[in-house]
């Protein structure tokens, strides 16, 4: 059974930065019931779906965002075609006035077309936007980023950042997954993906569990919750995630932020390790798995505490000059091949 998300209700009197300051640091999932209910566009949203529109449309200054089209026959779910040669649903740019208008034109369609424009920033689509509805968690140099579809799905897939996502219009399901569950959700290709990441194979509304047995696994370990406007989430780093809009006009706000930003972005050492440790015989992955465990995952950062300081070299702290040379050792590695 699918377990649900811990939810709480931040005292915006109080300390609010710093209790969540402490939920980031448990790096698991909460819901945050009611964080952006006084945002004006809550309010309008609550007034109906003309209002809600007229508010939005009162910041449009013709900015254009990508955006995303499937035929009614994709029952919303934004994928890749039957065979895997491409993806289900095509690309425009369009405005936020243009959008919504096509929204509200086909609400009432028994087999709309999915529509969304997905994570447009807020400053260019909607500016003066972000300065109406401030998110009390976060710096203000975090940018807010703008969803607005129908019913749609977002495959299950992970953000390389922390993510909260504010619910302004329309419910929104959301099935989350550990990091410790891909293996068991059947990613599809790096190289041809719905929207940057991999996602995983399985609709976690429909799951195929002859094709896909070990995802009742997964399964076992999913959370999952439904927002209302006004209503939040914390998505921890590198948690799997499927969101699900579930009404004709859904609207979202998210903040993806670091605060452990690094040079050396580690997708790209995972792609260097699958060449580089992958296609080697058994024994000596498992070497080279023992030897990473111990310099690169173990949790007690004490490799080199037998060592002189001075002798720590890259098993100690990593200084910058440090790092601008080993980016230059491996960019010589790899000009070489």
């Amino acid at each position: 059974m699918v377990a649900g998300i811990r939810e709480v209700e931040l005292d915006r009197v109080g300390a609010i930065r710093e209790a969540f300051a402490e939920i980031v640091a448990t790096a698991e999932p909460v819901v945050l019931r009611g964080l952006v209910r006084d945002w004006p566009v809550v309010a309008a949203a609550s007034a109906g779906t003309a209002t809600l529109v007229a508010f939005l449309k009162s910041f449009e200054r013709g900015g254009l965002a990508s955006c995303v089209a499937g035929h009614p026959s994709i029952g919303g779910r934004f994928f890749y075609t039957r065979d895997m040669a491409g993806l289900n649903f095509g690309r425009r740019d369009a405005t936020v006035a243009d959008l919504l208008d096509q929204l509200v034109h086909q609400a009432g369609d028994a087999h709309p077309l999915a529509i969304a424009m997905q994570s447009a920033p807020v400053c260019e689509v909607l500016p003066g936007f972000a300065e109406q509805h401030p998110m009390p968690l976060l710096d203000p140099s975090v940018a807010a980023r703008i969803w607005i579809g129908n019913a749609v799905s977002v495959a299950t897939h992970y953000d390389s950042n922390d993510n909260v996502a504010c619910v302004v219009a329309g419910r929104r399901r959301f099935t989350l997954f550990p990091p410790d569950q891909a293996a068991n959700l059947y990613l599809g290709p790096f190289e041809l993906t719905p929207a940057g990441t991999p996602v995983s194979m399985v609709d976690v509304d429909a799951p195929d569990r002859d094709l896909y047995p070990l995802y009742a696994e997964a399964e076992k370990h999913a959370r999952t919750a439904e927002l209302g406007p006004g209503d939040a989430i914390f998505i921890p780093y590198l948690w799997w995630h499927a969101v699900r809009s579930l009404d004709p006009v859904s609207i979202l706000v998210n903040y993806w932020w670091s605060d452990h930003a690094l040079p050396t972005a580690p997708v790209q050492a995972m792609l260097h390790a699958l060449l580089a440790f992958r296609d080697l015989p058994p024994a000596r992955r498992a070497a080279w798995r023992a030897l990473l465990d111990h310099l690169v995952f173990a949790d007690d950062a004490g490799q080199a505490a037998h060592l002189p300081e001075r002798a720590r070299g890259i098993m100690g702290p990593i200084s910058p000059e440090m790092r601008r040379d080993l980016h230059r050792v491996i960019a010589l590695a790899l000009q070489s091949k």
